[in-house]
């Protein structure tokens, strides 16, 4: 699997989203991609209780501990890379988490429009300039 370049949403070094727990397509902390993740794992995003009962209720349980994968079950609070169009889908239905601009690889802007993003970062951008 060759790697995309780690890059995130304004152009500059992808920034670690999460080591504990453990995230990201590669699971090395980061919302690194590359061809082989169709899900597109590119948003890191700071889960909330709203958002674990949405992603339950789709089909995507990420709160129930699966020791048999290794994986610890998600909490509030807990920062995540998330698959782009899932944050979308939240977006559209009125739960969607925080993000962090600087986690997020630039690849998520092929599904989630930069407004989108800004409009659930901490620190806005500005939609026209992209600063």
């Amino acid at each position: 699997m060759n790697k995309d370049p780690s890059l995130n949403i304004l152009g500059t070094a992808l920034a670690p989203c999460s080591t504990a727990p453990m995230t990201g397509y590669f699971r090395n902390g980061h919302c690194d991609t590359c061809a082989e993740d169709t899900g597109s794992h590119t948003v890191c995003v700071v889960l909330t209780a709203e958002f674990l009962a949405f992603s339950k209720y789709v089909g995507n349980d990420l709160s129930t501990p699966r020791p048999e994968m290794r994986f610890p079950g998600l909490k509030p609070g807990d920062r995540w890379c998330l698959c782009a169009s899932r944050f979308l889908q939240a977006h559209e239905e009125g739960c969607a988490p925080r993000v962090d601009l600087t986690a997020t690889h630039q690849r998520a802007l092929e599904i989630v429009p930069i407004e989108v993003l800004n409009m659930h970062a901490a620190d806005r951008l500005d939609p026209s300039t992209g600063a």
